[in-house]
């Protein structure tokens, strides 16, 4: 899918349609095309973190490119925030050359809503502090109810429809109407928004409850071999992110399909149920033994996802009575252990195969400055 930045949007290019319907625009606008460059856009992102985080004591990170900072408790050491919001701004420019915007704000709601307003709105210069009423009332007349955090597009056409087209009248809305039209979750919000503190943040993430590794593949899968490695593959990303977070999983889905735009779109899908594990191996013989399941003669396979469900934790795992506990935890330990140490895949199950025919197709990949030797600028003197 097509992600497009301003100069795109401004061409026609249109967001999240196929590449193939936005590439005869991009070559005759000019349009730079770029694959996604996930490598990149990990390392880049943790260095961003790590220097976000040298500003306050507590640091929670949201998402990729997002991140909280609770200034609870160090305010009195910090004489203006706007300018200490500056500082971290161009702290992350000439450390990772990434620009940012900071919304400074009472609570969760009115700090993501002030990134907004620093985001969208340049007289800010990256920085918007939500603290004065009077200022706050201003702004809330010119942002619309989908702008806040948490509200989207059928919470936002339910509040069109009652008349509340701006913040301003979203925060005065009485209670009875609040539940008599909506959940819980807007009431929250609009309490938020309002200055009074009622969503905080975990001081440790908590756990996935399902955890999927899905892709769209490079080139058309079509037996049943290169099914079976891509979804081998998928099943070994899955295992070793429950492994990551200490993990069991008792139910596996698979899933396969050709493209929705193909002329007789086809999908296929397997849900197996056993005694918990995070062995990639144990994950993967389930796989192969119900690979038929998933391939038709005659169809060209695009996507293929692996899903682990029902999830448990490790250290409080019931075994049942009268089965043999078998563990592949050591040998997991040794592959996780090289992988992190020499790179993903660096060792890995026969099953996922060598040639990755099927891979992504990544042929407008940009270099991957930060996390390949082959890459790095050479200067040559």
């Amino acid at each position: 899918m097509v992600a497009a930045n301003k100069q795109a949007i401004a061409l026609g290019i249109k967001k999240f349609q196929p590449y193939f319907h936005a590439k005869l625009l991009c070559e005759k606008k000019g349009v730079i095309v770029c694959s996604s460059n996930y490598e990149l856009y990990a390392d880049l992102s943790s260095k961003m973190m790590q220097i976000i985080g040298r500003f306050a004591p507590h640091q929670h990170i949201y998402s990729i490119d997002e991140s909280f900072l609770n200034f609870n408790h160090c305010q009195q050491s910090i004489p203006c925030l706007v300018q200490y919001a500056q500082e971290l701004r161009k702290a992350v420019w000439k450390e990772t050359r990434l620009p940012v915007c900071v919304g400074l704000g009472t609570t969760l709601t009115l700090a993501k809503l002030a990134n907004h307003i620093a985001k969208k709105w340049p007289s800010y210069q990256g920085v918007c502090l939500l603290d004065n009423s009077q200022i706050k009332q201003q702004l809330f007349l010119q942002l619309t109810p989908g702008n806040v955090w948490g509200i989207g597009r059928k919470t936002t056409e339910k509040l069109l429809a009652l008349g509340v087209d701006n913040v301003a009248k979203l925060v005065r809305l009485n209670l009875h109407e609040i539940r008599q039209n909506f959940d819980v979750e807007l009431l929250r919000t609009i309490k938020e928004l309002n200055g009074e503190v009622c969503k905080e943040w975990d001081e440790t993430r908590a756990d996935k409850q399902q955890i999927f590794s899905t892709r769209s593949v490079g080139q058309r899968i079509i037996d049943i071999d290169s099914l079976q490695q891509a979804l081998a593959k998928h099943t070994a990303i899955a295992a070793a992110k429950a492994r990551q977070q200490g993990s069991l999983c008792s139910t596996l889905m698979a899933f396969t399909a050709n493209s929705p735009f193909d002329k007789h779109p086809r999908s296929f899908k397997i849900v197996k149920h056993f005694s918990a594990t995070n062995s990639t191996c144990d994950l993967i013989k389930t796989i192969n033994e119900n690979i038929d399941a998933l391939f038709e003669t005659g169809i060209e396979y695009y996507k293929v996802g692996v899903g682990l469900l029902d999830l448990s934790n490790e250290q409080q795992q019931q075994f049942e009575l009268f089965n043999e506990r078998k563990s592949d935890h050591g040998l997991m330990k040794i592959l996780d252990g090289i992988n992190q140490k020499y790179g993903t895949d660096s060792a890995r199950l026969a099953s996922q195969g060598l040639d990755e025919k099927w891979a992504m197709r990544r042929q407008f990949l940009t270099p991957q400055y930060t996390t390949n030797w082959h890459h790095i600028p050479k200067i040559h003197c």
